[in-house]
C-alpha cells in the first residue's frame, strides 16, 4: 500500500499517508520543498502536517545545501527512554506522589533551574552526562553573536521540560515492565539560533525568488552554511545533554517516589528528530534533513509517542532505503493548538486521559489525545520501516 508518490513535484516525493489525508497547506509545503533546485528527494512520514516553511514529518535529501525550516526550531528534539526492573506490582495505588517528585526534580514550562544543574553531583545514574561537559560550555562563545547574552539562561535550562507536545512519563508495556520517557529539544537557545540563521538565509541573493522565503538554503562552501552548521551541531548536542541530564533527575525523582524499593535501568534509548545528518543517499552523499522524523536504519532502535492519553512504541529500524532510512516521530497533530482549544473542554480532557497521573486543566487542552492521529494507524502504515520492540501505555504524564 506504501508508498505513494505524490504527483506534479520536481523532486521525487514518497508518502507513507494518503494524500486524501493529508491537509492542503501540508501538501503545498511538501510541493514547494521539492521544487527547490538542490532537493534530491522527498520522504513523508505518516504523522505529516504543517510546519513552518516545511512540513513536520518529513525527511529531505538536499546536495550541497540545508534549509534550516527543514530542520525546525527546535533544533535536536527528540526522544529517550530506559526500561526499569521495576513492574506494574511495585507501584503504589496512587501515583500522584511519584507525579509530585518528578514534577519538582525537573522544572516544565517557561521554568529553569535556580542554578545550572551540577552534573558532577549526579552520582552513577549520569552515566556519560559528564564527558566533554567544560569542553561544551567553551564552545558557547563561538556561537552566533546575538545569542551571547543567553548563556545564563541556557545553562540554567539544561535538565529542564519547556513545554508544548515535550513531556515526561512512567509507562507499563505490555508485560507489565515499567518504563521512563521523555520528549524535549534544545530549550530556548535552539530556537533562538535558528531564528537567527534563518533570518540570515532569507536574506541570500539565491533566496529572493522562493515561492516561500522561509525554504530559504545555505550553501555548501559559504560562510554562512559554516556558521549554520557549526551553531547547529552545537544545539544538537545541547538537546541530547538537556535529556541526559534530565533523565538522571526522573530516574532519581523515580526511586524517591519507591522508598524501600532498589530500582536497577538498562541502558537507555535515544533518538534526534529536529536535526542534520550527512548520509549517502542513493549512492551520492547528501545533507539530510529530518523535521518530525527519527532514523531507522536496520537496526536502529527508536521511540515513536502518541498523546498523553494514548501509548508509545519503541521501534527498530529495518533500513528501508526508499523512505531514505526513516519513520514518523509520533503521532502528528489533526489540528492547530489553537482549533483544539475551541473544540474541546477540560471535561474531554479528564475522559481522554481516564488512567493517567496527569494534569487536566485547561492548560493543557492543546494537548489533548483527540486532537492527535490515531497512534495505532501510525504505526501500522509503517511496517515496512520500522519493527516494534515494544508497546507503552503511559499511567503518569508530565507536561509543561
Amino acid at each position: 500500500m506504501f508508498p505513494v508518490r505524490l504527483e506534479g513535484t520536481t523532486a521525487p516525493t514518497l508518502m507513507w499517508a494518503e494524500e486524501q489525508t493529508i491537509e492542503q497547506a501540508a501538501l503545498q509545503q511538501l510541493r514547494n520543498m521539492a521544487d527547490l533546485p538542490w532537493v534530491h528527494g522527498v520522504r513523508v512520514m505518516p504523522d505529516v502536517h504543517v510546519g513552518k516553511g516545511a512540513t513536520v514529518g518529513s525527511v529531505i535529501a538536499m546536495r550541497e545545501a540545508v534549509a534550516p525550516a527543514a530542520v525546525g526550531v527546535d533544533i535536536g528534539c527528540g526522544m529517550t527512554a530506559v526500561r526499569t526492573d521495576v513492574t506494574a506490582g511495585d507501584l503504589p495505588d496512587s501515583l500522584r506522589s511519584m507525579r509530585s517528585h518528578i514534577e519538582r526534580a525537573v522544572p516544565v514550562g517557561f521554568a529553569m533551574h535556580e542554578h545550572s544543574v551540577n552534573v558532577g553531583a549526579l552520582g552513577a545514574d549520569a552515566g556519560g552526562v559528564t564527558k566533554g561537559w567544560h569542553r561544551f560550555w567553551q564552545e558557547f562563545g563561538e556561537l552566533h553573536s546575538g545569542v551571547q547574552s543567553r548563556e545564563s539562561r541556557a545553562m540554567k535550562q539544561i535538565g529542564t521540560l519547556g513545554g508544548g507536545n515535550h513531556f515526561i512519563e512512567v509507562c507499563l508495556s505490555d508485560a507489565d515492565e515499567v518504563w521512563l520517557m521523555l520528549h524535549s529539544g534544545s530549550r530556548n537557545i535552539g530556537k533562538e539560533l535558528a531564528e537567527r540563521h534563518i533570518a540570515v538565509a532569507r536574506a541570500l541573493p539565491h533566496n529572493q525568488r522562493l515561492v516561500d522565503r522561509d525554504l530559504a538554503v545555505f550553501l555548501v562552501g559559504s560562510t554562512e552554511m559554516d556558521a549554520y552548521r557549526h551553531d547547529l551541531t552545537w544545539a544538537q548536542e545541547y538537546a541530547a545533554r538537556n535529556r541526559a541530564v534530565m533523565l538522571t533527575l526522573v530516574m532519581q525523582a523515580f526511586r524517591q517516589s519507591l522508598p524501600g524499593r532498589t530500582v536497577r535501568f538498562d541502558e537507555p534509548i535515544s533518538c534526534h528528530h529536529n536535526y542534520v545528518s550527512e548520509e549517502i543517499v542513493d549512492g551520492e552523499p547528501m545533507l539530510v534533513t529530518r523535521k518530525g522524523a527519527i532514523r531507522a536504519g536496520r537496526g536502529d532502535l527508536g521511540l515513536i509517542p502518541g498523546s498523553m492519553g494514548t501509548g508509545s512504541y519503541v521501534v527498530r529500524g529495518l533500513g528501508s532505503e526508499l523512505s531514505f532510512n526513516s519513520a514518523s516521530h509520533g503521532a502528528g497533530r489533526t489540528m492547530s493548538r489553537t482549533k483544539a482549544k475551541k473544540r474541546f473542554t477540560v471535561d474531554d480532557l479528564v475522559r481522554q486521559t481516564s488512567g493517567v497521573e496527569s494534569r487536566k486543566d485547561a492548560g493543557v487542552i492543546d494537548e489533548i489525545p483527540g486532537a492527535y492521529k490515531d497512534i495505532e494507524q501510525v504505526i501500522d502504515a509503517q511496517a515496512d520501516l520500522v519493527e516494534v520492540v515494544a508497546h507503552l501505555r503511559q499511567v503518569v504524564c508530565v507536561k509543561g
